[in-house]
């Protein structure tokens, strides 16, 4: 499966009945990606959207994390196995380790991660959070390809030496926070954007995304108004003028910090 534009976040989506009603909306929608995390606590309310879904699970992409006590070898390959039979899927599509926390030791996370793609429990691997030298090592010490580094990004992010990185390496940048959780409304350039094209600010900031080579966001929505409105954006076709304006955005601003994440190393 080729690596899709859009995807579905569900981050904090843990209610028993919002869940799985939220996943399933989207793939009857039309989304070929779904994102979830050990450390989400919902894996198996994903899995429950993905078996009512009129799709199958094998035309969607699966995307899942390691939670951060998971790191070790056994661990990785013990609840690798654990997600994805909460999920309900043979192989896992998509395995990133969700941050390269004090338990994460290159010399044992990675080799599981490779074991487990052997193996067939996982497809592609993914890391996340992680530093430009920490992405580095990774890609080095890989022996399968890293498919994806999923980090925060949006309009007031624009990571742009990491996504200098991932069109260098051919591996995808994935958005979590893509509309910066509703803030991408208070800002003037964007709203001027979705004005001119009868669009809301957060197809506006999506689209500017999905105007970037080897970039997918995924937008979390619980309901179907808003999750009809975020795959909207796949046609909104913004003008070079538009990408422009928003690409000089100075204002800056990170959802999802923490003292001891790779970017407030020294």
């Amino acid at each position: 499966m080729d690596f899709p534009a859009l995807g579905l976040g569900t981050y904090k989506l843990t209610d028993p009945e919002t869940c799985p009603a939220a996943v399933a909306t989207a793939l009857d929608l039309g989304y070929d990606h779904v994102d979830t995390a050990q450390g989400y606590g919902n894996e198996a309310l994903v899995g429950e959207g993905l078996a009512r879904a009129d799709r199958g699970a094998d035309e969607v992409l699966v995307a899942t994390k390691l939670d951060t006590d998971n790191l070790g070898y056994g661990d990785v390959t013990e609840t690798a196995r654990a997600s994805a039979a909460r999920l309900g899927v043979d192989t896992i599509d998509l395995l990133y380790v969700h941050w390269p926390a004090a338990g994460y030791d290159p010399d044992e996370t990675l080799p599981a991660l490779d074991a487990l793609v052997d193996e067939g429990v996982v497809d592609r691997v993914g890391v996340s959070n992680f530093g430009p030298d920490q992405l580095e090592t990774a890609i080095e010490r890989l022996d399968a390809p890293l498919a994806a580094h999923q980090v925060e990004m949006h309009p007031l992010l624009p990571q742009r030496e990491l996504h200098e990185y991932a069109v260098e390496h051919e591996h995808r940048l994935v958005a979590y926070s893509p509309i910066v959780r509703g803030r991408v409304a208070d800002v003037p350039t964007i709203v001027d954007v979705a004005e001119k094209h009868d669009a809301t600010p957060a197809q506006v900031s999506l689209a500017w995304l999905l105007a970037k080579e080897n970039v997918t966001p995924i937008p979390k929505s619980a309901t179907r108004a808003h999750i009809r409105e975020n795959y909207g954006a796949l046609d909104l076709e913004l003008e070079a003028e538009d990408v422009a304006a928003i690409d000089g955005i100075d204002r800056r601003h990170r959802v999802v910090d923490a003292p001891d994440a790779p970017w407030n190393q020294p």
